[in-house]
């Protein structure tokens, strides 16, 4: 590991940790301000709860909003990216010959609440991109010759899980737009690895995380809905904002500031976790993504290298995560439902490098994503390229 900067994570110093994207990893600053919040919701949990804790989700949603580039009143705060993307698609009414349309590198969950839809008669669409060699290009021609008069709505990564890939979301929103469709964007990995500005690209719907690349206690996501398409969006679960009569705050904000009894403390990290992040590099949070997507492309070709194949995709698809095919698999499939190939536990267990291998797009191929934090360095994935040579 980074030696400087990593002595500010709590991570295994015996580990490898080459991961961030699953589920990102908190500095020990912010796992301090999320235990002062608990220590104070418990010492009165009706004065934290009932009174103090409205202006203090006020204050972060603020603070998240001068970040992600929003209007705080379009932003609700949910516990991950995936539950953005059931809220969206359990409060559209779609019915038979409808269409959703998404992409063969969406992550698994998120097409999984696009399947809800299908007892209804709703028919979900999925374009194939190209794995390896996929361009941006490629990834609007795809996706827009995949729409039909009968596409409602379009579920697009920011950045995807499996491939690391940044998509070309604004010009894909645009273009979607012009044929009469909604797009909800999943930027789980977007807050924190890419410069972000949700009311420029314009979607209907933008959910991401905050606990990975802002690296906030785990559990702190949001959703921003633009405020033409807030009627009609409900939580996933419906509590006291729903026959509320105050006049002081909309009726998005009364409906998903409180859901029930739940530890807020990951939401109100936000703004100490953009300020101390933004703090670790000279040239703030500008040099910390440029570091981290150096480091991510470094990485790439060093593990292009060591296997003799080609760069998968173009740099500028590249953020703070990378991916390369592997040799397919010589074992059985996975079980169903597991993304996660039986050599990435080979991998841990001989010798403690913690790295997705994901199968990808379907068995018996595979491929291998690193993560790029600050806690990271080049050494790491030396290490790792010599150890997919060996054991491959």
């Amino acid at each position: 590991m980074d030696g400087e900067l990593a002595r500010h994570w709590t991570l295994h110093r015996k580990v490898e940790f080459l991961n961030h994207g699953s589920f990102g990893a908190c500095p020990r600053r912010l796992l301090d301000v999320q235990e002062e919040l608990r220590a104070r919701m418990e010492r009165q949990p009706v004065l934290f709860l009932s009174r103090e804790l409205e202006p203090l989700l006020d204050e972060a949603r603020a603070a998240l909003a001068r970040f992600v580039g929003a209007d705080p009143d379009d932003l609700a705060f949910l516990p991950n990216a995936t539950t953005g993307v059931n809220t969206v698609v359990r409060s559209l009414r779609l019915g038979p010959g409808d269409e959703v349309l998404t992409t063969d590198h969406a992550y698994n969950a998120c097409r999984n609440a696009l399947r809800v839809l299908e007892p209804a008669g709703v028919r979900v669409v999925t374009a194939a991109l190209p794995w390896p060699g996929v361009t941006p290009a490629q990834v609007v021609d795809a996706v827009l010759a995949a729409v039909t008069p009968r596409t409602r709505l379009a579920l697009i990564d920011h950045v995807t899980s499996p491939t690391g890939l940044v998509f070309p979301v604004e010009t894909l929103v645009r273009a979607l737009a012009e044929r009469g469709v909604d797009t909800l964007v999943d930027g789980a990995h977007a807050p924190g690895m890419l410069p972000l500005d949700i009311d420029r690209i314009g979607a209907a719907y933008y959910t991401g995380n905050c606990h990975k690349w802002l690296c906030t206690p785990k559990g702190s996501g949001f959703l921003h809905v633009r405020r033409d398409r807030q009627d009609g969006v409900l939580p996933l679960a419906v509590s006291h904002g729903f026959n509320s009569t105050r006049t002081d705050r909309s009726r998005f904000r009364l409906l998903f500031d409180w859901g029930g009894t739940d530890d807020p403390t990951p939401f109100l990290c936000i703004p100490e976790a953009i300020r101390f992040l933004g703090s670790l590099l000279p040239g703030g949070w500008s040099a910390l993504m440029q570091r981290n997507r150096e480091l991510a492309l470094t990485g790439r070709a060093l593990l292009c290298d060591a296997l003799g194949i080609p760069q998968p995709a173009p740099a500028e698809m590249i953020g703070s995560l990378a991916a390369v095919p592997l040799p397919d698999s010589e074992g059985p499939p996975p079980p169903a439902g597991s993304m996660n190939d039986p050599l990435q536990r080979t991998i841990y267990d001989r010798y403690r490098v913690e790295v997705p291998i994901f199968v990808f797009p379907r068995h018996p191929r595979r491929l291998v994503r690193i993560a790029a934090q600050l806690y990271n360095s080049r050494a790491q994935i030396e290490l790792l390229a010599r150890v997919l040579t060996e054991v491959l």
